[in-house]
Formats: structure tokens, sequence, C-alpha cells
């Protein structure tokens, strides 16, 4: 079902990230099944399935990431995304800040922007709110819609020292 490079990208990225032992997989469809197809592979151990509280699962991340772990928070779709604003917009963006540099936690925010096709979910399931988190972050905020953009942007997600945020397009999963 997904076959595209894109995809393929996107899988070779999650399983570079899981060959750091303190890098944990939270959201839903994590721990139970394997996110599109594209956490095969990764140990169970590095998962954690989520409920539906994105504003929870976020907390959960900036602890996790304050305790030196490397949390990829995988929100389904883009669209809940502003559920959990607080703890991103006045939380993560700004928690280096507020501790005058003694905390710069590093939380990976990988969203997808639904699929259209074979049928459009509507609405509330494939909004493009890019734009927006790109005006009110300071952390870097990706959209990749190309194999060579995933890439790019995960290889600097890995490298880079605080937060990154990467948008990734699901009609792009399939071929």
């Amino acid at each position: 079902m997904y076959c595209s490079d894109y995809h393929k990208e996107v899988c070779k990225a999650m399983k570079t990230l899981s060959l750091n032992p303190k890098t944990i997989f939270l959201g839903q469809q994590v721990g139970f099944t394997d996110f599109y197809g594209t956490l095969k592979g990764i140990p169970l151990d590095q998962r954690r399935e989520m409920p539906v509280a994105e504003e929870l699962q976020t907390g959960m991340a900036i602890g996790l990431a304050l305790e030196g772990y490397v949390p990829v928070s995988i929100y389904q779709r883009m669209d809940f995304l502003p559920r959990a604003c607080d703890q991103i917009v006045n939380h993560l963006d700004k928690i280096k800040e507020l501790s005058q540099g003694i905390f710069n936690p590093k939380v990976i925010i990988r969203t997808t922007i639904g699929s259209k096709t074979p049928l459009d979910t509507g609405l509330q399931h494939s909004q493009d709110l890019t734009e927006m988190f790109k005006t009110v972050l300071k952390f870097p905020v990706v959209k990749v819609t190309t194999p060579y953009e995933v890439k790019i942007a995960y290889e600097e997600a890995i490298k880079c020292k605080g937060s990154y945020m990467i948008i990734e397009v699901q009609d792009l999963y399939k071929d």
C-alpha cells in the first residue's frame, strides 16, 4: 500500500532515529500499529501508545526531553496539533529562555497533512497549518514534499540541539 520513495525515506529516518537508545516514539497508532508502516522494525520498547490527548502527549514529550530522552512525538494529522499549542508555544518553545539557558529540551514533532486521495477526509483531517506554526515558533518547522527533503529534514532534526517540527504529506506515502 505505502511504497513510494517518500515513504521509504520516512521509514529510513525512523530507523536512524531508533538507533539512539534514548529515542522514544510516542503517539496514536505508535504502540499497537506501525503508524502507516513507518515504524516497522522499531523496537516496541521504544514506542509509547498515547490516548487522544494531544496536550498530554506534548507534556510527556517535554518531560522526557528534560530527562535526557529524545522523544519523537507523532501526531496522526496536523489538524489536531493546535490542541497542544499551549505546551508547544508557551512551554517547549520558551523553556530555554525561561530557564536562562539551563534547559533546552529536544523534542522532534512529527505530524502529517492528512490524505485527500482516494477519499478526501474533509476539513478536519487534511489541513495544512505549516505557516501558522512557522509564524509562532522559534524552533525549525519544515514541511517535506520530496524524498530528499525528508532525508535532509530528519538529518537536521537529529543534529539540532533543540526541538524541531517536521510536517509530512500522507498523499506522498503512496506510489
